[in-house]
């Protein structure tokens, strides 16, 4: 008999945490070691527990799911990650999977497909929903011919240009009349859109798009 499948869920909505928690208990081969609330919660878990993988949301409160997924990649290397989540935008896909999970399912999923996607990426390969494969390919085929700073809205591309400034997220929510912990968030929406990792990468492309608009 081979040893089951040893599982952390994360998701910040308790009921839902716990209706994953029953489908996936009800296998045999298959044990959720620990549930968390937060990205935080859940890298104190898997370095603890260092589980066989993370089954995680990734629209959450505080760290957000693609933070956690890159400090869970860095600190449990041995560990697969699954995102199950509502989000179909392709570039949040992407964001996730380039951040190292190997597998993205939609919150809508049946609980034989959840548990299918569990055991794909728990045995080294990649799992992604087949309604979001599509999107993923249209992704990969044409991220190279669209400006990522198009992809941002009006709120992020003023936040952005104020990062680019070299103005810090408290001077720009003063400039722009908003609460620190609001300016932060625009910030983690506009790093996982340009898919970079630092304030310092955003601005760089900033006053590049600046330049090429300067010389057009």
């Amino acid at each position: 008999m081979t040893d089951a499948i040893r599982v952390l869920v994360v998701d910040d909505h308790p009921l839902f945490r716990q209706g994953v928690v029953k489908v996936l208990s009800g296998e045999p081969d298959i044990s959720v070691i620990g549930e968390a609330g937060s990205g935080e919660e859940a890298l104190r878990l898997a370095v603890d527990t260092l589980p066989d993988l993370v089954l995680i949301d990734l629209d959450m409160p505080g760290r957000g799911g693609v933070s956690t997924i890159q400090e869970l990649t860095a600190s449990c290397p041995a560990t697969h990650i699954l995102v199950l989540t509502v989000s179909e935008d392709p570039v949040n896909l992407m964001t996730a999977l380039r951040s190292g999970a190997r597998g993205y399912v939609l919150k809508g999923v049946s609980a034989p497909g959840l548990v299918h996607a569990v055991r794909v990426v728990t045995g080294g390969d990649a799992y992604v929903s087949s309604a979001l494969a599509g999107a993923m390919l249209y992704e990969m085929t044409h991220v190279t011919a669209d400006d990522p700073i198009d992809r941002l809205s009006e709120r992020e591309r003023g936040v952005l240009e104020l990062v680019a400034e070299g103005l810090t997220n408290r001077e720009i929510g003063e400039r722009l009349y908003l609460a620190e912990k609001t300016v932060k968030h625009h910030m983690t929406n506009v790093l996982q859109k340009l898919h970079v990792r630092s304030r310092v990468e955003a601005a760089l492309l900033a006053q590049r798009k600046r330049l090429e608009g300067e010389g057009a």
